[in-house]
């Protein structure tokens, strides 16, 4: 059994910065992929970005591509997700998610990924 939980989230302004946290536990950390995806009210889940189990390669969205970055420190068993340049668009629930690493690819769909933090809430206000 793995379990994921975030931290970090918070209100903040537009231009401003957050870093989240996701710490887990359970089966081995560096052998699983981890993404981050956010949810708005209304909306589907979608992804953000994701790293390999590694930590070599990294892929992320085009919306957040040079304002987010995914990093993981597999001897803590967190991946981070530093958040810059913050937009009101970017206002949702972020969860982190953990992805057994059956190729070398990073998954981009949630159902790709085994397991799911509870997320946390990021509000951006304008």
């Amino acid at each position: 059994q793995v379990q994921l939980v975030e931290s970090g989230g918070g209100l903040v302004q537009a231009g401003g910065s957050l870093r989240l946290s996701c710490v887990v536990s359970g089966r081995a950390f560096s052998s699983h992929h981890m993404g981050w995806f956010r949810q708005a009210p209304g909306d589907e889940r979608e992804f953000v970005t994701g790293i390999t189990s590694s930590g070599v390669r990294s892929v992320s969205a085009d919306s957040v591509k040079g304002r987010f970055a995914i990093s993981r420190d597999n001897a803590k068993n967190t991946v981070y997700l530093q958040m810059n340049s913050l937009e009101p668009e970017d206002t949702a629930i972020y969860f982190c998610a953990a992805s057994i690493a059956r190729s070398v690819l990073i998954p981009t769909t949630p159902r790709l990924y085994d397991y799911w933090g509870q997320g946390t809430q990021v509000t951006v206000s304008s």
